[in-house]
């Protein structure tokens, strides 16, 4: 029996909690046996204080599930370790069909076998697959998959083609929202997630911002930025333009219409893949877009800080013209906040799969951005030069997200059910209020370094 780390632990098995569990009981230690064929935890009963283990195995379907505990609660870890020890043993000697649940429906989904010709496929997905820079992010999409509940019946087919970037996306949410300890029910198509934990319920519907496309179907180029002018102009109406088009067509699909909506909070949550690397530069758009103001500031007389709001009716580029303030809208009262986040891209799984043990350790990870400056008056982010490989650094899931709550929403957002995420407000007077955790990215760029003869091999 070997201990494991919780990251790995949750990377592998962290959709095998139910969310209850966690009000009678804290983990306290994580363990695998026979090369993870079983793994194992302690845990420490809240109302008793004393000790007790419990063990999981891969059911029909290729998931951890809990397959049996110790015999008795101990009152201190080393003795319940030493019976978890036991158990474990017993366990990983046992034949596979022992852990399975007579409740499996379905086959295992498998992300990585091609369902199309080689030619269809997205370079996107090869190079996931194949490449051994992705190798951390392939290591810990497997298991995740495994849980994976595909709804609409197409999940595969359009992560290998036409839908990568959408479907990164919402294995993306997956995982943030059993991060923050959700169940997740994907047995309706739509919305994409319906999460319940003890403390409360809301839908959240994934959307995207893709590229634009001509007549025959080839990526329009987004506009020159190379001038201050030009990137005030792509910020302040080309994307938000871009993000008008998505919100507004999910609205009018009228989600709190179906009865398993009509009585949560409803989230969209949408992400931008409209240009590579757009994602980094584009959440202040969004932010003015949703409710509809500009901001000036400046410095008072003491250094501090100050902002004045400006209402915006409208953005405008070339023939386009839509209506500021997405919350504005009519109907847009059912939606109670819009999530967004810059860093639910292929990346973050680089990065959280290589923290949590998947992958060759020969690629290095550099990751380089902006983070939010903890000074109340600065102007400027804070850069920051970081190498995930290093002992020292730390990242969860929902670390970026930020949740734009609606000032007329009809079932407000309770931020208590969004822990640890950065949360913002419109006030009356058109100034904004946020709640930002510490050390929150604004935006990166991860750097994967691979020697040579290492991907020549594995090519």
């Amino acid at each position: 029996m070997k201990p494991l780390t919780l990251l790995r632990f949750d990377a592998l098995a962290s959709y095998a909690r139910a969310p209850r569990a966690r009000l009678v009981g804290d983990e306290v230690a994580w363990y695998e046996h026979n090369n993870e064929r079983v793994l194992g935890m302690i845990v420490r009963d809240k109302a008793d204080g004393d000790f007790g283990g419990l063990v999981f195995g891969r059911d029909l379907r290729g998931r951890f599930r809990w397959i049996s505990s110790t015999s008795q609660f101990y009152e201190s870890p080393h003795h319940c370790r030493v019976a978890l020890r036991r158990e474990m043993e017993r366990q990983a000697h046992l034949p596979d069909e022992e852990y399975f649940q007579a409740d499996e429906k379905g086959k295992p989904v498998d992300f990585f076998t091609p369902v199309v010709k080689h030619g269809a496929l997205n370079p996107a997905f090869v190079s996931l697959a194949e490449a051994i820079g992705y190798s951390p992010a392939r290591g810990i999409i497997e298991p995740m998959m495994r849980w994976y509940e595909d709804a609409d019946g197409n999940f595969v087919e359009q992560f290998q083609t036409t839908g990568f970037d959408a479907r990164i996306w919402e294995l993306y949410l997956f995982a943030a929202f059993t991060e923050l300890g959700y169940e997740i029910n994907r047995i309706h198509a739509v919305p994409d997630f319906c999460c319940a934990s003890p403390y409360g319920e809301v839908n959240v519907e994934a959307v995207t911002a893709n590229p634009t496309r001509d007549k025959r179907g080839n990526v329009v180029p987004e506009p020159l930025q190379e001038t201050d002018e030009q990137k005030l102009a792509y910020v302040r109406d080309y994307m938000p333009i871009k993000f008008a088009g998505p919100l507004t067509t999910k609205l009018k699909k009228r989600y709190w219409d179906k009865k398993h909506v009509a009585e949560r909070p409803l989230l969209f949550a949408i992400q931008d893949f409209s240009s590579p690397a757009s994602m980094t530069r584009t959440s202040s758009a969004l932010q003015r877009y949703l409710y509809g103001y500009d901001y000036e500031w400046s410095h008072d007389a003491d250094g501090k800080l100050v902002t004045a709001p400006q209402r915006v009716e409208w953005h405008v580029w070339d023939t386009k013209k839509v209506e500021s303030g997405f919350f504005r809208l009519p109907d847009s009262e059912q939606v109670s906040a819009v999530l967004f986040s810059n860093s639910g891209t292929i990346s973050k799984f680089v990065r959280m799969g290589a923290l949590a043990g998947f992958g060759s350790d020969l690629v290095q990870i550099l990751r380089i951005g902006n983070w939010m400056n903890p000074d109340p008056n600065a102007t400027e982010p804070l850069r920051l030069r970081q190498n995930v490989r290093d002992n020292r650094y730390r990242e969860h899931w929902a670390e970026g997200i930020s949740i734009y709550h609606n000032p007329k929403a009809l079932k407000p957002l309770d931020p208590r059910l969004f822990p640890g995420v950065a949360h913002h407000w419109l006030q009356k007077d058109g100034r904004l209020t946020s709640r930002i955790p510490p050390h929150f990215p604004l935006a990166s760029v991860t750097q994967l370094l691979v020697p040579e003869r290492s991907e020549a091999r594995a090519r």
